[in-house]
């Protein structure tokens, strides 16, 4: 009785920590919301019509959400009766795999996670990397229904193909083990032709591309982050938000040749207010604008804002808090004291000040978030440093006569990073709010440029008539900042000792 109590808290904990299973569960439940929102929006109230390509997309959702539903009670009862997984479950992510052509990336991601057995960290990069350029590529072809393209369209969708192409080569070569077992040559191969695909700003084939030249290697720093990656890749919600965050990177970049950016900002009187359709995707606003375009467009603002508010304030409040916690004593007080007078002023009031004074535009924006994040991140470096200033190796650079600066860029900064890393993927979430709220009250990015909260702005007019034209951009602006929280979370639950 004793043994069969043991196996069955065995197989518990083996559930508990299975990486398919996590998926499973993660893409079921978020497949069912997004099932429920379809078919909620599959019914126009103001026409009292029924959207019909909006309802078969919510039929599909349901029909390979019950499936992934299934595929998770068995995932579960396998691993709780024998403690792993049989060959016949892991074949269901064959049919689960169609659920790509629906969009529904989370149903596809559990399938490809459950069709390899101990799936290895370049393949999950792998996979990810993939669905990235599969997304980019959907989105992309989009344009196909609208009434003319840009004139790279054609040269640009190509090439993307290509890539797409080549990727799913290197997916089916790590699912297969080849590359891993092959010559050195062959790996630099791969991984040099990854990283110039990198240039449609797929990241993951840039991460993939690094680990496959440094697979070879055996430092104690390369092996730290591997280990750290691992981690993350084994969480189902932080992989999500990083797909996304990397999804609207790359759909940015590539919008430069795949998308007409004269759709989003010139006015088009004999297409004002258009419900959504394979032509606008999204509908079009009182200037007849595409609001699918004017999205698509408007997350380089969000990413460019959001990314570089949170860069200034790490670095410089990085340098600053490095100093005074290593210094210490007069030089702490003075530089703290002078970053707590920032820090009493409320950030956003900071902003608007700011912005009142020298102008609503882009660039101000970004500073004016930045200035009053820079105290925060002060304080967190300087909490770091001065414990890791009190590391056995920081006295022996010490005691060779190393100079100050030298230990403190060398030795204690690097080794003070993580909570550093942790905050600001955390905060970008709140930098793209701040984005989104200033320039819904005027202040932030100029009102012609696509930016969400300016789309917001103007939808919030039409909320009783055409709620779509602020529903929309409301759910990119949630769906960006949960991604980063998302992320965050991964990333700290990796990089914390305890949760190990």
């Amino acid at each position: 009785m004793n043994k069969s109590l043991d196996k069955r808290c065995d197989n518990t904990n083996r559930l508990r920590t299975n990486r398919e299973y996590k998926y499973a569960s993660f893409a079921t439940i978020v497949s069912s919301l997004l099932s429920l929102l379809l078919l909620v929006n599959s019914y126009d109230v103001t026409n009292q019509a029924v959207r019909h390509y909006v309802f078969t997309a919510a039929v599909l959702y349901i029909f390979f959400t019950l499936l992934q539903l299934a595929v998770t009670i068995k995932i579960k009862h396998d691993i709780s009766c024998s403690g792993d997984i049989r060959t016949s479950t892991r074949a269901a992510g064959y049919p689960l795999l169609l659920s790509l052509l629906t969009g529904n990336v989370f149903v596809a991601a559990a399938s490809l996670q459950l069709l390899k057995n101990r799936a290895s960290l370049h393949y999950s990069l792998a996979v990810y990397m993939l669905l990235t350029q599969v997304f980019v590529l959907g989105v992309s072809a989009l344009n196909l229904f609208k009434p003319y393209v840009a004139d790279t369209f054609p040269a640009a969708m190509l090439i993307l193909i290509v890539i797409a192409i080549f990727q799913l080569t290197i997916l089916i070569l790590i699912a297969c083990g080849i590359i891993q077992n092959r010559i050195r040559l062959w790996i630099r191969t791969f991984a040099v032709l990854l990283l110039f695909t990198a240039i449609t700003g797929n990241l993951f084939a840039l991460l993939l591309g690094v680990m496959l030249l440094l697979n070879n290697r055996h430092d104690e720093t390369g092996a730290k982050w591997k280990e750290v990656w691992e981690r993350i890749t084994r969480n189902a919600a932080a992989m999500s938000g990083l797909f996304f965050i990397l999804f609207l990177f790359s759909i940015s970049i590539c919008s430069f040749f795949t998308f007409d950016y004269s759709i989003a900002v010139e006015n088009d009187y004999s297409s004002i207010l258009q419900s959504p359709s394979l032509t606008y995707p999204l509908g079009t606003d009182n200037f007849g604008r595409c609001l699918f375009s004017r999205i698509i467009f408007g997350a380089r603002i969000s990413l460019i804002v959001g990314i570089i508010s949170t860069a200034i304030p790490v670095i410089v409040g990085g340098v600053l808090g490095a100093i005074s916690g290593f210094y210490g004593r007069r030089t702490d007080n003075i530089i703290m004291r002078l970053l707590d007078v920032i820090y009493a002023i409320p950030g956003i009031l900071l902003a608007i000040a700011i912005i009142a004074a020298f102008g609503a535009n882009t660039i101000n924006l970004i500073a004016a978030l930045s200035i009053g994040s820079i105290p925060s991140y002060a304080r967190t470096m300087r909490a770091s440093v001065m414990v890791v200033a009190t590391y056995e190796y920081v006295e022996a650079a010490r005691a060779l006569g190393q100079r100050k600066l030298a230990i403190i860029f060398q030795h204690i900064v690097p080794n003070s990073l993580a909570p550093m890393i942790v905050k600001s993927t955390l905060t970008i979430g709140g930098a793209v709010i701040s984005t989104s709220s200033l320039s819904y009250l005027g202040l932030g990015v100029e009102p012609h440029i696509p930016e969400w909260g300016n789309i917001l702005k103007l939808g919030s007019t039409y909320l009783e008539s055409h709620s779509y034209l602020a529903i929309y951009p409301g759910i990119a602006i949630i769906a960006l900042v949960l991604s980063f929280n998302f992320l965050g979370d991964g990333i700290r639950d990796a990089l914390d000792p305890k949760m190990h």
